[in-house]
């Protein structure tokens, strides 16, 4: 890999190669098609093109639904009774923005802290930070992102095929980082099955008009019956972005990254290996630094390398197989202060897991394992956590069947957790969650689902061992070893329900969380003689806390059987979270109710939404509270398939009123806007 980063640039430009790749294409493959692997022949109502694996029938409005989209992060199978969302195809197309916490935000239950462009994690029913797990393929992504809310997670959204989203506790599959949710980011960087037509690809390029920015990026698997190749690249070059009355100072962005992979293929299943690098460099908006003083504000350096190995076995046994992968992760960022170098955060992580799959007197089950051995250490002023090392072990079983008309699921996962760090502070846990759900058929089109779940949760790094200044939140934080399990107990109840009108799907939830751990304000206070002012002393500490909300997602197909569709989408959350002393929890995202039309007919598609964010005036002692704001977006696209080549342009719009929008979420609300009107055009290609 010849990747670098400089000082204000990234050095890697995947524009060229996306262009490339686009002319490069063999059209005359489109010709050369192994059925054995290839779609089906297209016909008048149902156009397909091997070229573009999102296209399905217009006429089917269930074509994105869940059922129609293997969620890869569960070992037996599409979970009936979970709340699951799957962002894929257009939809995905349509939502990707700069971060991952922006691009699945519209799914009900889900929002984005935010830190400016650069930053975006998942929220998930409130919960964010060391409790909801970032994925790439099933395997964390072993950032930093959960130390600060200004650091970003080392994935990039462009390059997803589909985008996994588990609401509630996913513990049992993933850990205790996971009592939350978990979102896996899929990306096909390890092929698993021959390419169709021996070669495929995507590649893309946009501009918009509210950073000046572009991004582009490509894609190109080929290879043949026992063989693939993959390789892949982004390129991301934002500025400061405008907001309704002027430009957020030190918010741009720039971003590279790239990987190499290759997999041996057979009938007996496949194994494979990739390469990449994720470079970022991004402006904290929060500490501007001096006005027109180019490049004088804080900012962030990024650099993480990956190494990959994946194989699955799937026929090794009747009624089931072996998956494997392993991961190793080498992580580090510099935070600058100008062009002096302030902090470096170091982080090198192996994981690895391995989960057997088997049928067993009619239920479908899964045994896995789940192993991590990780180092944390920084250098600098904001080294407020000591060096320290975590090791890690799991072993879970998953289950499930089905009675007509009702399914049952049932897991149960054990954890050894251990920490140390280099003056001799050490901490072990011993997480054990169960979860045991049903899904009833009671009645055509429609499903019942009930999930009960005990999920515990090992204290995070920082939580048990900071004690400096972590200036990214303007406090003095103390952590403490003597920190003990947090344990979850949630209720879900949901409701389905599909026909050719109507895709309705509803939840309600209530958590009570004992130990809940949370930055508990002090009457103390610390100087910080750099910037000359006290800042609040923050001790980490327990509580128990109760979450409840609610999400629900409704569309009605206003045009059945019609060679063209109109489609109305209504969706809306809630959550409330409170400590056992009636406090509100602090940076609770507010409720939001929005409203999309969506039109499709031949060539073209567009859509029309809006989303009212309500003000959030439920907050901690000492919080300020946030106004609420209308967004309104827009959507248009024309695709053309040639041959072997599809194209797509398209123009999005954002924030169309030119609307103040403050994100609750954000410990930066009350300096930090998100960006104004935004105009955005670009082109597509699949081959």
């Amino acid at each position: 890999m010849v990747f670098h980063l400089m000082p204000q640039r990234l050095a890697f430009h995947p524009l060229a190669f996306a262009l490339v790749a686009i002319l490069a294409s063999p059209l005359s493959l489109a010709q050369q098609v192994d059925p054995a692997i290839s779609p089906g022949p297209a016909d008048q109502n149902n156009p397909q093109n091997p070229a573009d694996p999102r296209h399905h029938d217009k006429n089917d409005p269930h074509a994105d639904d869940l059922g129609r989209v293997e969620v890869t992060a569960s070992p037996i199978g599409n979970p009936l009774a979970k709340p699951v969302s799957v962002l894929a195809g257009e939809k995905l197309d349509e939502a990707r923005a700069g971060n991952l916490g922006d691009t699945i935000s519209t799914i009900p239950g889900v929002q984005s802290s935010n830190f400016g462009a650069g930053v975006g994690r998942p929220i998930i029913r409130g919960m964010d930070g060391p409790r909801v797990a970032v994925m790439s393929n099933g395997m964390a992504t072993q950032d930093v992102s959960t130390v600060s809310q200004d650091h970003s997670p080392a994935v990039e959204p462009f390059l997803a095929d589909q985008i996994e989203v588990l609401k509630g506790p996913s513990t049992l599959l993933f850990g205790s980082g996971a009592i939350g949710g978990a979102v896996n980011v899929v990306d096909g960087r390890i092929p698993e099955a021959p390419i169709a037509n021996g070669i495929q690809g995507r590649a893309e390029l946009r501009y918009d008009t509210v950073s000046h920015g572009n991004t582009g990026m490509f894609r190109l698997d080929g290879g043949g019956s026992h063989f693939a190749l993959h390789a892949d690249g982004v390129r991301r070059d934002d500025g400061d972005y405008a907001i309704p009355h002027g430009t957020q100072a030190n918010s741009y962005v720039r971003t590279g990254t790239g990987s190499l992979g290759a997999s041996w293929l057979g009938d007996w299943g496949f194994v494979g290996l990739n390469v990449s690098r994720y470079l970022d460099n991004y402006g904290n908006p929060g500490e501007p630094g001096e006005p027109g003083v180019q490049g004088s504000g804080v900012h962030l350096q990024m650099r993480q390398d990956r190494y990959e190995l994946r194989g699955g076995l799937p026929k090794l046994w009747n009624g089931g197989g072996l998956k494997f992968s392993f991961a190793h992760t080498d992580y580090n960022h510099v935070e600058f202060e100008g062009a002096t170098p302030g902090t470096t955060f170091f982080k090198k992580a192996n994981e690895g897991r391995a989960e057997g799959s088997f049928d067993l007197a009619g239920w479908k089950s899964a045994l896995g394992v789940q192993a991590s051995d990780s180092s944390f250490r920084a250098i600098g002023e904001e080294a407020f956590i000591s060096p320290t090392t975590t090791h890690a072990v799991g072993v879970f079983a998953v289950t499930k069947r089905s009675w007509k008309p009702i399914d049952v699921e049932l897991g149960v996962r054990g954890d050894d957790v251990r920490s140390r760090t280099s003056d001799g502070l050490s901490a072990k846990f011993h997480p054990l969650s169960a979860s045991m759900g049903a899904s009833w058929k009671f009645a055509q089109g429609w499903r019942l689902n009930l999930n009960l779940d005990h999920a515990e949760r090992a204290p995070a790094e920082e939580e048990l061992f900071a004690n400096g200044p972590h200036i990214a939140t303007l406090a003095f934080e103390r952590g403490s070893p003597a920190l003990k399990r947090e344990a979850s107990n949630q209720a879900d109840l949901g409701v389905k329900y599909f026909s050719p009108r109507f895709d309705i799907s509803g939840n309600v939830y209530a958590n009570r969380v004992n130990g809940f751990i949370y930055l508990a304000d002090t009457s103390e206070t610390w100087f910080w003689a750099e910037g000359g002012r006290d800042l609040p002393v923050r001790q980490w500490t327990q509580a128990n806390a109760r979450f409840r909300g609610a999400e629900a997602d409704a569309t009605w197909h206003l045009t059945p059987d019609k060679d063209y569709r109109w489609d109305l989408r209504l969706y809306g959350d809630m959550v409330r979270a409170t400590l056992a002393n009636g406090d509100n929890l602090p940076r609770i995202a507010p409720s939001r109710l929005g409203a999309q039309l969506h039109f499709e007919q031949g060539a073209w598609r567009a859509s029309l939404g809006a989303v009212q964010v309500d003000a959030q005036n439920r907050v901690a002692p000492g919080e300020t509270a946030t106004p609420g704001y209308t967004s309104v977006d827009a959507h248009a696209a024309y695709h053309v398939d040639d041959g072997g080549l599809s194209w797509e342009i398209f123009a999005d719009g954002r924030n169309l009123t030119n609307q103040v929008q403050r994100v609750h979420t954000s410990f930066l609300k009350d300096e930090v806007v998100l960006p104004g009107r935004a105009f955005s055009i670009g082109v597509r290609a699949y081959f």
